[in-house]
């Protein structure tokens, strides 16, 4: 499984949903299935609402977990992705307890001071369990 940190530049939490909502278009181009993890139901609502804007040009194919697990982009928390082999784009501080049923985990994190010690220790503990997180900065 390939992990990726990306560390944004900003502390803004729009700015977290907006390159999630980017990766999650681009995991979808590429034929892959994408589960949104938010880190409460608000989050579920903004992330659903701006993937319907955020490119009007684009129609990335969305739904929330409760409404169709099988969607391309799939917005939840902690529930088991109902397709595997897919990209985890992970906006929670905690790990997913779902880890092994995705190919790929994008931690997206920005410089809010909180979100920042949880992001080390979620590194930390991802090595622990024989992985090789990357940091990318964006």
């Amino acid at each position: 499984m390939k992990i990726e940190f990306y560390v944004l530049a900003s502390a803004a939490p729009a700015e977290r949903e907006r390159v999630a909502c980017q990766l999650a278009m681009k995991a979808w181009r590429a034929g892959l299935p994408v589960f949104l993890r938010a880190n409460d139901a608000a989050q579920c609502q903004t992330l659903d609402e701006l993937l319907w804007r955020f490119r009007p040009e684009t129609f990335i194919p969305h739904s929330l977990f409760s409404e169709n697990p099988q969607a391309p982009v799939v917005i939840g928390l902690n529930e088991a992705p109902a397709q595997s082999n897919g990209v985890l784009l992970n906006l929670d501080s905690s790990l997913s307890p779902h880890l092994e049923q995705f190919q790929r985990v994008i931690e997206i994190v920005n410089q809010q001071p909180e979100l920042l010690a949880a992001s080390r220790e979620n590194f930390r503990s991802y090595r622990q369990r024989g992985y090789d997180p990357r940091r990318v900065e964006l």
